[in-house]
């Protein structure tokens, strides 16, 4: 792998995260045009039903665009969708070289767009950086090859593991740098969800904030439909943005609800609760590609514990409140360590006070 297709592809990387939270439900797609060693077009997909990332590096260089080097994150698309095939586009354009920082697993697609660029006399190559390609993208791959949403549990906590003391109170456990970045995390997920015990403690707002973007879809777990009609999120337009999950089929309970322009979503009954596989795949089916999970400690003790979160972030803050607190994780019974929930891929770094731990459970391998 030469040093200039890392160099060219590390910046087409650093063009498709400003897509990030904009594309869903198309992948964030970054692409740098290069010729004799300048770089002529370079182009980010910015929205969803919009050009991608290689027309707008086209449209830049224009007629440099011919005999130049072509660096995209993603495989170019072979099929007319929203927009036409980006493979054709290159070869119109007379690029000499495409390299792809990872092949598209989309059915569509899945090497085709390479196979077009070949046949009609344009080199490629694939694979460079495809590990930092794939990990920005994780959502869309999961997504594509599952049909479910990609679901990260974050939470704040104390350095004795604690969510909240023993009053269930919580705020504020981060400090104002962490929770930017949550904030980002929410305007980057399609969803995000809490259950009901999480909205009658905090009655949260669940929007945007701190930092700009668009409020994700707000969910609910209720499997009884316990979450009183005067909280935050059902008030005046925010009910419109927000969902609850329930096996309550009523139509008298759900039409409490409905007044609000909240959407109710009946799933399959588990132990009398709502059951979280099939949640997943509702959502999947409506198109969340990804889902921001936040609380509380039931609901994700048992999305964990059915395999069921691809991605944990805990922010640690440097305060201890003893051990009667909470848990991020309402799991029990672990009698031995050889039954533990193993967890890989950890990373860390300071966000002003607090210790940023990022790691995947080891049950959730799809993606590797």
């Amino acid at each position: 792998m030469a040093s200039t297709d890392i160099k060219y592809m590390k910046r087409a990387l650093t063009l498709a995260k400003k897509g990030l939270g904009k594309t869903s439900p198309n992948p964030a797609v970054g692409c740098v045009i290069v010729k004799n060693g300048t770089i002529v077009g370079e182009g980010w997909h910015k929205r969803a039903g919009g050009h991608h990332a290689e027309v707008h590096a086209l449209d830049m260089a224009g007629s440099e665009a011919r005999g130049g080097d072509v660096y995209v994150t993603l495989e170019p698309c072979s099929h007319t969708g929203k927009t036409p095939p980006c493979s054709e586009a290159l070869i119109r354009a007379g690029v000499k070289r495409v390299v792809a920082g990872m092949s598209d697993p989309n059915p569509q697609v899945n090497g085709g767009g390479l196979r077009a660029l070949q046949q009609a006399g344009i080199e490629t190559l694939c694979g460079v950086l495809e590990e930092e390609c794939r990990t920005i993208n994780r959502p869309f791959l999961k997504f594509i090859t599952t049909g479910l949403p990609y679901v990260t549990y974050k939470c704040a906590m104390t350095l004795d593991g604690k969510i909240a003391s023993v009053t269930g109170e919580s705020r504020w456990i981060s400090c104002e740098a962490s929770r930017r970045i949550v904030h980002r995390m929410r305007a980057e997920s399609d969803a995000i969800m809490v259950g009901v015990d999480t909205i009658i403690a905090d009655n949260p707002q669940l929007t945007v904030r701190h930092v700009k973007g668009r409020n994700p879809l707000r969910i609910i777990v209720d499997s009884t439909l316990r979450t009183p009609e005067s909280v935050a999120v059902l008030s005046g337009r925010m009910g419109q943005g927000t969902m609850i999950a329930t096996i309550e089929t009523n139509p008298k309970v759900h039409a409490r609800y409905l007044k609000s322009g909240a959407t109710l979503l009946v799933c399959s009954p588990e132990n009398g609760k709502v059951n979280l596989h099939d949640l997943l795949s509702k959502l999947g089916g409506l198109g969340i590609h990804s889902l921001l999970l936040e609380g509380g400690s039931h609901l994700a003790g048992e999305a964990l514990r059915h395999g069921l979160i691809d991605q944990c972030v805990f922010f640690y803050a440097p305060k201890v409140v003893g051990s009667d607190g909470f848990s991020p994780f309402a799991i029990t019974g672990t009698t031995d360590m050889a039954f533990s929930i193993p967890f890989r891929d950890l990373s860390m770094r300071r966000v002003g006070t607090d210790i940023m731990v990022t790691a995947r459970p080891e049950n959730q391998c799809l993606l590797d």
